[in-house]
């Protein structure tokens, strides 16, 4: 039996008070795309990065190939912190791309890719280099390995930003709304590089308001909605008709209408 690249059990997820997830149960299969939609504050980007331990969750566990990320629950409900070094091994395992690109503005393209190879893998700097042009590459932007961020556009940078992720060669690939903060050209920029590592067969976990790229590209499709996860499974099932009352509103008060037509 293969085991999920990501396991998820009954998480939940409180600031103070407000508890942002319920009791989460989700499995993120290998070597498919797996995407989050829902309506804003719904709890997906939160879910996201309890999977990569950006946050910590109250209660419930999060399995990485098998092995326990964060913290062990016992049948008491008792949790125990997993070791550093442990943690550290099983979130080498995952790469995040976010909404904003976060590169370093004094720095290339080149050099944002390879700097975290140098800085934390202690690879030499030709090293270094050479397995970060060999990501450029793989995301179209192998003649803007000099350019500056500033010198780039959005679409660019955010490709610059998957190359980085990818660099660290991960097994798993987190991506939090990443065509968010562009225009609707370079939008398809940034979405064209997913879907190549998707037909690499890259594990991928996205949260996005791109239904038709949910609908096309997903073979998972978990809806989210007041911090609960109200239903999962392929997209055939979760867009066919009729759909769940609650998608049904949602895709109706979406406003990309081309988009919910593709469902």
């Amino acid at each position: 039996m293969t085991l999920p690249a990501i396991a998820v059990r009954n998480l939940v997820k409180r600031y103070g008070d407000t508890a942002v997830l319920h009791g989460i149960d989700l499995e993120i299969p290998p070597g498919q795309v797996s995407c989050l939609i829902g309506p804003s504050g719904s709890g997906k980007s939160t879910l996201l990065r309890c999977m990569a331990f950006l946050e910590e969750a109250t209660s419930g566990t999060i399995t990485v190939d098998g092995e326990v990320l964060g913290f062990s629950e016992n049948s008491n409900g008792m949790r125990e912190r997993i070791p550093a070094a442990t943690n550290r091994a099983i979130r080498s395992k995952i790469g995040m791309v976010f909404q904003q690109f976060n590169l370093w503005p004094h720095m290339t393209a080149l050099g944002n890719v390879s700097e975290a190879l140098r800085t934390v893998h202690k690879m030499s700097r030709k090293d270094a280099e050479a397995r970060a042009m060999e990501q450029l590459v793989k995301v179209g932007l192998e003649a803007r390995a000099g350019h500056y961020p500033s010198q780039l556009s959005g679409g660019q940078q955010q490709r610059v930003a998957i190359a980085r992720a990818l660099a660290l060669k991960p097994k798993i690939m987190l991506f939090d709304e990443p065509t968010s903060s562009l225009d609707p050209e370079l939008t398809g920029e940034v979405l064209n590089v997913m879907r190549d590592l998707a037909a690499e067969g890259m594990t991928m976990v996205v949260v996005s308001h791109e239904i038709g790229f949910a609908a096309t590209v997903g073979s998972q499709i978990s809806f989210l909605d007041q911090g609960r996860l109200l239903f999962s499974g392929p997209p055939s099932e979760v867009f066919g008709k009729p759909r769940h009352p609650r998608l049904e509103q949602f895709l109706d008060t979406y406003l990309d209408r081309g988009a919910s037509m593709l469902v």
